[in-house]
């Protein structure tokens, strides 16, 4: 069976990413397809670990290889949310405020320790995650497209921190922690790159166009049935479990679906598998729930409920799931 041209060309683009973003970042394939499954989604991801994990540097790699403008946002507890969004300038001259636009206009903005801001900081970035535009002082201001918040922060120990409320949890598609290396890859990492990372040297892979070409492929791959009501079983699983205070909402679902689709498409499928689902669920759904002080005395965490509880309780689809033409 010959292969479709359509699909070596864009396999052979996955494969030159992977292979750009290994000569800066080692070991983190996985992590890359997840930022690439976000992009796809037209989603957001936030990135939480130790310092000294490379979370900084894995995302400007991931910016590098991505022909389009990039911006950071360094936080501090006096970052004002003027200084994110913008602010209106009066010009003596003319005797007229003008518009300054902030960092967040642009196409992928890194929010480096975001939660080392304040809270009002934070929820000033809100909007342009979730509408994709800016209201300022009366007058509304739409972003560019493709845009993509990748924000990191601290674990919430951390001293200097802020938790990130719910409904600003609620708008990043994805959470992940990277963890520590394997001690082949750190022995990789330190004989190739050693202190030199060398971003200068990434190549531009995708641009804006190829970018929105690949979102609109990935929004046609084929859900049946069985899976979107896989999806909806689990997310009710998660509103009646006793350990669960909140669980996950509509949109956390609608989440997922656009997820296991980029996903799909990622790995050179038409159509989403069941498996996908269970995949995603630790990065899509873990920082959406709340769990009660109950789960939390017996040390529970998201993660390990989905997958020894929730997943448990409902049953795979057993059905054939590729679309039927």
């Amino acid at each position: 069976m010959s292969t479709n041209p359509n699909q070596q060309a864009k396999a052979d683009t996955l494969n030159d990413i992977y292979e750009e973003l290994s000569k800066v970042v080692v070991g983190r394939q996985k992590e890359c397809k997840l930022f690439l499954m976000a992009l796809l989604s037209k989603g957001h991801v936030l990135l939480e670990d130790m310092p000294g994990m490379g979370k900084t540097s894995l995302v400007k790699a991931f910016s590098k290889i991505l022909d389009c403008e990039y911006k950071r946002v360094q936080c501090t507890p006096d970052l004002l949310p003027s200084d994110v969004t913008g602010v209106s300038v009066f010009n003596p001259k003319t005797s007229e405020f003008s518009f300054r636009k902030g960092p967040v206009f642009t196409q992928i903005l890194l929010v480096d320790e975001i939660n080392r801001a304040l809270p009002r900081t934070q929820s000033s970035l809100l909007e342009s995650m979730e509408e994709r535009q800016i209201s300022v002082e009366g007058g509304a201001y739409e972003l560019a497209e493709p845009f993509m918040v990748l924000a990191t922060q601290n674990p919430v120990e951390t001293q200097g921190t802020f938790p990130l409320p719910e409904a600003q949890l609620d708008r990043f598609l994805i959470k992940l922690r990277m963890g520590y290396l394997s001690q082949e890859d750190e022995e990789d990492m330190l004989e190739n790159l050693g202190n030199d990372l060398p971003f200068d040297r990434l190549a531009n892979i995708l641009d804006a166009s190829t970018i929105a070409d690949f979102q609109k492929q990935s929004e046609n791959v084929h859900v049946h049935p069985n899976v979107r009501t896989y999806i909806v079983k689990l997310a009710h699983e998660t509103r009646q479990h006793p350990l669960i205070e909140m669980g996950i909402s509509p949109r956390a679902s609608k989440a997922m679906y656009q997820a296991v689709k980029a996903w799909a498409f990622l790995d050179g499928r038409e159509y989403v598998q069941p498996d996908d689902v269970k995949d995603l669920l630790p990065y899509v759904w873990s920082h959406r729930l709340i769990l009660t002080s109950e789960a939390s005395f017996h040390n529970w965490n998201t993660e390990n409920l989905l997958a020894e509880e929730i997943v448990k309780k409902v049953k795979l689809p057993e059905e054939n799931v590729e679309r039927v033409t």
